[in-house]
């Protein structure tokens, strides 16, 4: 038996799926149980050169993927279509999905999870915090507890910049660029400095956890290019330091949220978060308060969180399903 899986997307997170299936592939064989075989990448360009061997089947038609028959995808690409479309024809077919697409997540979750009740796994750790397994932590380790309240950093540029300025004193178009040079943040950066990156992962958390969303309209979404000098002084002066915060809380029945910047004592769970992490500070009614840290960016975290995922379904199916 062979587990034949194909890769949607051949970007960062893409390479970083085929770079673990190659390097990691005796270890997922026993995990498994079986060798996983890649049967197809689907790509935008098919003229770009890529570093893979002449054996690797590439193509720009989905079509061509569903051909080979793959028993789990995994989606990489960007923006709301073609994404759900192609996952939705995956799920039709029985193929188990795993993606890392948040956008399309927010919106189009609940409906790829309704019609995968039942018939296939759909993985989506990689959509909101990167490597940090905040959605395993919730649906394995906390079943019991009622989460009350979730504050949470959500987006890894957003955080490096801020702890550039706070930490090393940079101007905020200083700490941009230089998140730029490294990888950090993407030629535009407007997804993750106006919040917009991080409002998209609560929504998925918040389905999560009270399952439904709040109105978008309603949500409060600040992003962090119009914090002041004066502010970020203020706030050292204090001993604090300022995050910015995705939170999210039922009081009576109704759920508020917002995405803002937040100044944050030394005893906050989320005070200590520096550079491109991510943490999740989050309220249970019978573990109290927890802080989950974890790395918010980068290939192989991302990556990671994709190929675990396909392990819980692989492993699970068909005695349980994967919905969270």
């Amino acid at each position: 038996m062979t587990i034949k899986a194909a890769i949607l997307g051949f970007g960062t997170v893409g390479e970083g799926v085929y770079q673990i299936l190659q390097t990691k592939r005796d270890h997922l064989t026993k995990l498994a149980g079986a060798p996983i075989e890649l049967c197809g990448i689907l790509v935008d360009n098919l003229s770009k050169e890529r570093e893979l061997p002449h054996s690797v089947f590439v193509t720009d038609q989905y079509e061509q993927i569903l051909a080979q028959k793959p028993d789990v995808i995994f989606e990489a690409i960007v923006g709301e279509e073609p994404c759900f479309s192609y996952l939705t024809k995956a799920v039709d077919r029985h193929i188990h999905v795993v993606t890392a697409n948040k956008v399309m997540f927010a919106k189009y979750g609940t409906r790829l999870l309704e019609q995968a009740a039942q018939k296939v796994g759909i993985g989506y750790e990689a959509t909101t915090a990167s490597g940090t397994p905040i959605l395993g932590t919730i649906t394995r380790l906390l079943q019991a507890n009622s989460i009350t309240k979730i504050e949470a950093i959500l987006n890894g540029t957003s955080n490096y910049i801020l702890s550039s300025i706070q930490n090393e004193g940079k101007g905020f178009q200083e700490a941009l660029e230089e998140a730029q040079k490294r990888g950090f943040a993407e030629a535009d950066p407007t997804n993750d400095i106006k919040g917009y990156d991080a409002f998209y992962k609560l929504m998925i958390l918040s389905q999560l956890i009270y399952q439904s969303q709040p109105s978008w309209e309603s949500v409060p979404c600040e992003g962090i290019d119009h914090i002041t000098a004066d502010q970020f002084n203020d706030a050292q002066q204090q001993g604090n330091k300022i995050r910015h915060i995705a939170s999210i809380e039922e009081v009576n029945g109704e759920l508020h949220a917002s995405v803002k910047p937040q100044v944050l004592s030394p005893s906050h769970g989320l005070h200590s978060i520096d550079g491109v992490d991510n943490a999740i500070h989050l309220f249970g009614d019978l573990v109290g308060p927890l802080t989950l840290r974890g790395p918010g960016a980068g290939q192989l975290a991302t990556a990671s969180a994709m190929v675990e995922d396909f392990l819980y379904i692989w492993q699970s199916y068909p005695a349980k399903q994967l919905l969270y």
